[in-house]
């Protein structure tokens, strides 16, 4: 039998698309926030997208999650207490929680359907939201880290693009009052999009986090559904540099190790310029 001639497509920019062939479609609503469609693929499993974005599939997810959650989690040399704001999906928290210093981790998701659309389709996924360190909040992320000030030993920013809800997630507002949720050796990391597709932002993310952080470092991955298949981060630290890292704590990983942490901040030129470093 022929495979089906369905192509879910993602516009990631006015001049760059991704094409994916759909085996079927399992889920589809409007949340009071966005639109969220799951797909069977034929080449990366399942995929969850919101308003039209890819944002995590079946056989790529472990990359994204294990590089917004570890290279902060390994910086500090202490987490107890984290906020992961976004990441419905849940797995930022499940990484999070592979770090045995944890004792509290916070999910702060504006979109409690996102939450649940994920414990049902993507169960390897969400897997740690039902670990009994993990306090689950359907709250906005912003208000949520506004009200909770000198808390947090890591705050992860796993935010959807900067449209829609997520537009306040890349503000110099926001920056500020995560450092002030935070603890003194405080650290904070976000997703920050692509080096080649979203160079504006890039500059402007670091330029605000630097204002706000005496420590400030980008650093990269490669996955293969975001828009060009390279990806940064940044984070904030207020003590701690990610280069000072010698050894890691969570071993149980499919992409992070600690080579892979150290040559994660070595940079190329051009994004180096985008930074100023």
């Amino acid at each position: 039998m022929a495979k089906p001639n369905l192509w879910f497509t993602e516009l990631q920019s006015e001049n760059m698309s991704l094409g994916l062939r759909i085996e079927k479609t399992i889920h589809s609503e409007e949340t009071e926030f966005q639109t969220m469609e799951v797909y069977e693929t034929g080449q990366y499993g399942r995929l969850l997208v919101l308003d039209g974005c890819v944002m995590t599939t079946d056989k790529d997810e472990f990359v994204y999650h294990e590089m917004l959650s570890h290279v902060p989690m390994h910086t500090h040399p202490n987490p107890k207490n984290v906020l992961v704001v976004g990441g419905g999906d849940g797995g930022i928290i499940r990484e999070v929680i592979k770090h045995p210093s944890v004792e509290r981790a916070v999910l702060a998701e504006i979109d409690g359907a996102v939450v649940e659309t994920s414990k049902k389709y993507f169960p390897h996924i969400a897997q740690g939201l039902s670990d009994s360190r993990v306090d689950v909040q359907i709250v906005d992320g912003i208000k949520y880290v506004e009200e909770h000030k000198n808390e947090f030993d890591v705050i992860l920013i796993d935010s959807t693009d900067p449209i829609g809800p997520a537009v306040g997630l890349f503000s110099k507002t926001f920056y500020d009052s995560v450092s002030e949720a935070l603890k003194e050796d405080g650290i904070m990391a976000a997703q920050t999009e692509s080096p080649f597709a979203n160079q504006d932002l890039i500059r402007r993310v670091n330029e605000d986090i630097s204002k706000t952080f005496p420590i400030t470092k980008l650093y990269l991955a490669h996955i293969p559904t975001y828009p060009t298949g390279m990806w940064s981060f940044t984070m904030g630290s207020k003590v701690h540099r990610p280069q000072d890292v010698k050894e890691v704590r969570v071993k149980d990983t499919k992409y992070y190790n600690l080579g892979i942490h150290h040559a994660a901040l070595a940079l190329p030129n051009f994004v180096k310029e985008l930074v100023n470093e």
